[in-house]
């Protein structure tokens, strides 16, 4: 089906349910998509989402668990201060191929997992006209433009979306430490939970170091 995208127009994309043993399959079964309350991720600048995003998860609110000191400990070396985006790598891996391969994977995993036909161009403007409304309270379009920037600076590619999860696969990974970490931030501000939620140490360089010359990237939203 991807091979026929640039015929047909309808790019494939792997559904995943939030729970395998859900008879609803949500959100697909269960219509739990808002297409019609999205706008469009061409009108939205990624660096300027992120960088929203980054202050509003770096502020320190006097209600936090954490004190300051460990807040900030947890963005370090770069605190509140955003980064600015990692730069872009050319690929060695064909980005397609990679994600046939993501995609084969990730069925014998998850068995469970449909196919979803969506007219789209690319599989970061699918998840927009999916309505996809995984990081609940947000028009998703501006997730469409990040995924979107992802696609052009590192070959990557949606293969799979679920209630609140979605996975690429990635044809140039950050590969040295201070690119992993400029592109830890980018993560943190697209899905702070990777981070708050995930293995322990909870901060960015622990992180980073897990995305390094990785080829998949996987994230979720409690």
């Amino acid at each position: 089906m991807h091979a026929e995208h640039t015929r047909s127009g309808l790019w494939p994309l792997l559904l995943d349910s939030l729970d395998p043993n859900d008879g609803e399959f949500r959100p697909w079964g269960s219509g739990e998509v808002f297409p019609e309350q999205m706008s469009s991720p061409a009108s939205h600048d990624s660096v300027g989402v992120l960088a929203r995003w980054w202050e509003t998860y770096t502020a320190v609110d006097e209600d936090d668990m954490l004190d300051a000191g460990r807040r900030l400990a947890v963005t370090a070396p770069f605190g509140q201060t955003w980064p600015g985006l990692a730069p872009s790598r050319e690929t060695t891996t064909n980005p397609d191929q990679l994600a046939a391969g993501f995609a084969q994977a990730l069925l014998t995993d998850r068995p469970q997992t449909r196919l979803g036909l969506v007219a789209a161009a690319s599989g970061a403007e699918a998840l927009t006209a999916a309505g996809w409304a995984g990081p609940c309270n947000y028009d998703n379009a501006k997730f469409s433009a990040v995924v979107r920037d992802w696609e052009r600076r590192f070959g990557a590619r949606v293969v799979a979306v679920g209630f609140s999860t979605l996975h690429l696969s990635v044809g140039a990974p950050p590969a040295g430490e201070h690119e992993a970490l400029l592109m830890a931030a980018e993560h943190f501000a697209f899905c702070p939970d990777n981070i708050w939620q995930d293995s322990s140490p909870y901060t960015l360089p622990a992180y980073a170091e897990r995305i390094t010359d990785a080829h998949r990237w996987d994230f979720w939203w409690d």
